[in-house]
């Protein structure tokens, strides 16, 4: 049976399936076209009530004790583990996800509320030693962090649990108040997610829900009342949203290219392994799959061999099954942009060792070779299950090549050399370095966000929590 949900304004759902007033968007499983269940679509007078409903709950949940915050992001963490099949089942048919990646998702998401929770008990006050200054002897100083107000939140198909999760429980365990608005190709999950939270306790106007079109976002984004924006999306969205709002706060979660360095004395069984799966996992859409590997020359025919015949054999199909690797894209549109980049690059020289073909949204898992740097491949973000392989000689030389990307998110480097280890994350110009693994490996609770075009502040529940408060000092004569 098709699913329905409603958006979720002040405490109250609306849109409900025999609500005639409220459009409803029909959304398709990305794998075989079928039905997912559709979704309550609102206009600018439903927006409009959710920044009315944000803006007066915070006047009393920033004065909200810690326990009643603790208690809420407890209880919805519980929720989605009670649930957690459910909701990964939900992940698989509306975006696609293989079913083992949604279901680590789903574990995720309820860790992501627990990190903030856990929180909730030490964070937001410091005291500030300040008789180093003969001038503070008989002062004391203390700081406290303060919530900000309403945070616009913008969130996409890919991770329509956890990366909602990652807006909303930092903002909840600060003391702000909530407006979502979900991806166009993935709201009924979200708008779930929305849902849990209302069951959780969550009291009305803390967290809305708004699902529509993006004409109306910008009008919402001029409103004084908006404290903060907090995007994930693309780079020319998100880039431009931030020059429209030059007097409050931003973060951007934007798109990456991300490398990994295969240096000579790798150990090779682990990381061409770790490779297909960070390259074609979830068919590439993620902001830090795999899209470059740069191997040393000494031992590049041999890792070559090996990831061609590991990209022929990678499973890729119904990603309801638990074998699943590379699925669907999220549409037969975002397969054929993948598909146009590769051909281009096939164009100008460049050689398709494995893969290279699709059907509607189904693309084969590819390795290319010899990608020239005047290509989109080469230059843009893919999105999707492709890697390029090229040789290098030094490793300043492949250092140089990743730091001539665009993005800067994460890098990975597969070495057994402490030095080279120390080199890369002294020396490579992105948020994050993850030696001996591949690039897409993220934990929730580490400072998570890119440089460059890949964004502009940090995630991660407690980085997160800072970018969502503001620091106010007292200082007191003591008498």
């Amino acid at each position: 049976m098709a699913l329905h949900v409603e958006m979720m304004i002040d405490g109250f759902f609306i849109g409900g399936p025999c609500d005639q007033a409220v459009g409803k968007q029909v959304i398709r499983a990305p794998y075989d076209g079928k039905i997912v269940g559709t979704a309550a679509e609102g206009g600018w007078s439903e927006l409009n009530t959710c920044l009315d409903a944000a803006h007066a709950a915070f006047q009393t949940w920033k004065h909200s004790p810690r326990h009643q915050r603790q208690k809420l992001l407890r209880n919805i963490a519980q929720i989605v583990r009670d649930r957690s099949e459910e909701l990964s089942q939900l992940l698989t048919l509306e975006i696609g996800k293989p079913i083992t990646a949604s279901r680590g998702e789903v574990a995720r998401l309820a860790l992501t509320f627990d990190y903030a929770a856990d929180l909730v008990s030490s964070y937001g006050q410091e005291a500030i030693p300040i008789d180093t200054d003969p001038r503070g002897a008989g002062y004391k100083c203390t700081v406290e962090r303060f919530p900000i107000g309403v945070i616009f939140c913008i969130v996409p198909y890919n991770w329509p649990f956890n990366l909602t999760a990652h807006k909303i429980a930092p903002a909840l365990a600060t003391g702000n108040t909530v407006i979502v608005k979900p991806s166009p190709l993935a709201p009924i999950s979200t708008l779930t997610l929305a849902r849990i939270i209302h069951e959780a306790g969550c009291p009305p106007g803390v967290v809305n829900a708004w699902n529509g079109h993006h004409s109306h976002v910008q009008k919402s984004l001029n409103d004084p009342r908006v404290r903060m924006l907090s995007f994930t999306g693309s780079a020319a969205v998100g880039w431009k949203l931030k020059e429209s709002m030059p007097d409050r706060r931003v973060t951007l979660e934007l798109g990456g290219d991300a490398s990994v360095i295969v240096a000579a004395d790798a150990d090779l069984d682990w990381a061409t392994k770790r490779i297909i799966a960070g390259g074609y996992g979830y068919a590439g859409q993620i902001c830090i799959s795999i899209q470059h590997v740069l191997v040393h020359r000494s031992i590049y025919d041999e890792v070559r061999a090996r990831l061609k015949e590991l990209t022929n054999n990678c499973p890729t199909g119904d990603p309801s099954l638990d074998s699943t690797v590379c699925g669907p894209l999220i549409s037969e549109e975002a397969a054929a942009k993948v598909m146009a980049m590769v051909e281009e690059a096939v164009a100008k020289g460049a050689k398709v060792l494995a893969g290279g073909t699709r059907i509607g949204s189904m693309m084969q898992p590819t390795l290319i070779e010899g990608v020239p740097s005047d290509t989109r491949l080469s230059c843009e973000e893919a999105f999707g299950p492709v890697l390029t392989l090229s040789p290098f000689d030094t490793l300043d030389q492949a250092i140089a090549q990743v730091n001539a990307s665009q993005f800067g998110i994460h890098a990975g480097v597969f070495t057994t050399n402490i030095e080279v280890a120390e080199q890369v994350y002294r020396d490579l110009e992105v948020g994050g370095v993850i030696i001996n693994d591949y690039p897409t490996l993220r934990f929730d609770n580490m400072p998570y966000g890119g440089v460059k075009r890949s964004g502009f502040g940090r995630e991660g529940v407690r980085y997160a929590m800072d970018e969502m408060t503001e620091p106010k000092a007292l200082v007191q004569r003591v008498i």
